[in-house]
């Protein structure tokens, strides 16, 4: 009996309307690249549908087999526990068959895709600042998993060698350190003329948002350093490539993540007490949770989803959350 395939693409979902809207779209440009498979997409949490809604909807389109990828950029706690745990579940309870592809990791479309959002930015500053006179930063989401946070540093290395810059430091918009505002601080400090910040996010969203804010606040502290913005990664071409070879690696099982340095395998310095740990979702109580203005201008309603996002999970608790450059110690500081 031969077996109709389905694509479930798993989302984190956001609070921001335009992040969701943008994945929709990267959705939308899969089932054109993939028109012998039917498509669905789901968010994890702040939005909907939810992943369930997106498997529903394959299952009564007569799927046996859904080619599950995450809709994320590198391998951490969401891509690791939360959409496997949902993914397991909804296979356990309707006896679906689920397989789960791998996160788009370093590959070298997306690292062209990256240094054509960087270019767009160099091409789109007012005047000639040579490259060794460039600094650039690039600013990943920021995880508890340091394997993780280690790619941004690749992503940072791979595009300074590349073009040929002065300088290139990393930062993080939250969870690890340093954050943007102290990275950037400290990249002003280093004497260069221009610092591009690029920020390595496949869509917009709160988070984007903050790291173009935090850039405007330090620029007006350092007003003789052209700081440059560069758009994120969004539905460049080479993007939507990088999920149709995810998707299309799991019908060949070529989908193994590199679990060399994961906190849960091994005995990764400071997380050694991860090890083992049991991988669930930590999700559900903001699981479908709507977006857009009513949301954002609700703060009672956004108070409540922060606070049980922030204290009912289960896993063990960042170690540096307290670093001075880190999310807690910042709190309340320009």
């Amino acid at each position: 009996m031969s077996e109709t395939l389905g694509v479930m693409l798993c989302g984190h979902g956001s609070r921001d309307g335009d992040a969701v809207a943008e994945f929709a779209v990267l959705a939308n440009h899969l089932k054109r690249r993939l028109p012998h498979y039917p498509v669905e997409y789901g968010y994890l949490e702040f939005a909907t549908p939810i992943i369930r809604d997106g498997l529903d909807r394959l299952k009564a389109a007569g799927v046996s087999r859904v080619l599950a990828v995450p809709g994320m950029l590198f391998a951490a706690g969401h891509a690791k526990n939360d959409i496997p745990s949902v993914l397991n579940t909804y296979a356990a309870h309707h006896g679906l068959r689920i397989d789960y592809g791998r996160d788009l990791g370093i590959d070298p479309k997306m690292m062209r895709a990256a240094a054509d959002r960087v270019q767009q930015a160099l091409d789109g500053a007012e005047g000639e600042v040579p490259r060794h006179e460039t600094l650039l930063v690039v600013v990943g989401r920021g995880a508890s998993d340091p394997d993780a946070n280690s790619n941004v540093s690749k992503v940072m290395r791979l595009l300074w060698e590349g073009f040929g810059f002065g300088w290139a430091e990393t930062a993080y918009s939250g969870v690890t350190f340093p954050l943007v505002g102290p990275g950037l601080e400290h990249a002003a400090k280093l004497g260069y003329r221009r610092i591009v910040v690029f920020p390595y996010f496949l869509f917009t969203g709160i988070l984007v948002q903050r790291i173009y804010e935090a850039t405007d606040a330090v620029a007006a502290r350092h007003p003789a350093i052209d700081f440059v913005k560069a758009p994120y990664l969004n539905d460049h071409p080479l993007v939507i490539a990088t999920f149709e070879e995810r998707i299309e690696q799991i019908v060949t099982g070529d989908t193994a993540m590199n679990c060399q340095m994961c906190k849960y395998r091994t005995q990764v310095l400071g997380f050694e007490a991860e090890v083992g740990a049991a991988q669930e979702s930590h999700h559900h109580h903001v699981e479908g949770i709507d977006t857009g203005p009513s949301f954002a201008l609700d703060p009672d309603r956004l108070l409540q989803a922060n606070h049980r996002h922030g204290h009912d999970h289960r896993h063990a608790p960042y170690p540096h959350a307290d670093h001075p450059l880190g999310p807690k110690s910042m709190v309340g500081k320009p």
